[in-house]
């Protein structure tokens, strides 16, 4: 068996839809207008979820920000700012910068706008040969 087969089928490692990164994010200006630190927690996409919103072609960050936050889903906040929609609710809370923002933050989560690979040279420094 291959080495990389060797460290990708020991009992530790687990499939990517059974360990999706999360991360809680700070949003600074919902900070400072409740007096208190509000975030939100985020959750990286599993891949049949991120080739469905490639063929979105309207609020794309939206409902990228949707698909990895529940929380804003919650109807209690749509009753608040008066979305019709989970997208409309969004959009009447969140100022468009902060929308980008977190949207990239899922992006991250999930694998893109970062290096996740990288070659591995030979130890003269020389990248190997590709065959």
């Amino acid at each position: 068996m291959s080495k990389f087969l060797d460290q990708i089928l020991r009992p530790e490692v687990q499939s990517v839809q059974d360990a999706l990164p999360t991360a809680e994010y700070e949003i600074k200006r919902l900070s400072r207008l409740c007096g208190e630190r509000v975030s939100v927690t985020l959750k990286a996409l599993p891949y049949g979820k991120t080739q469905d919103l490639k063929n979105i072609s309207a609020d794309v960050e939206i409902h990228i920000l949707l698909a990895g936050c529940q929380e804003l889903r919650d109807p209690a906040l749509q009753a608040k700012f008066g979305g019709a929609t989970p997208v409309e609710t969004v959009k009447a809370m969140l100022l468009p910068g902060e929308i980008e923002d977190l949207s990239r933050a899922v992006e991250r989560l999930t694998g893109y706008r970062q290096n996740t690979i990288r070659e591995i040279k030979n130890g003269s420094g020389r990248a190997a040969t590709r065959t």
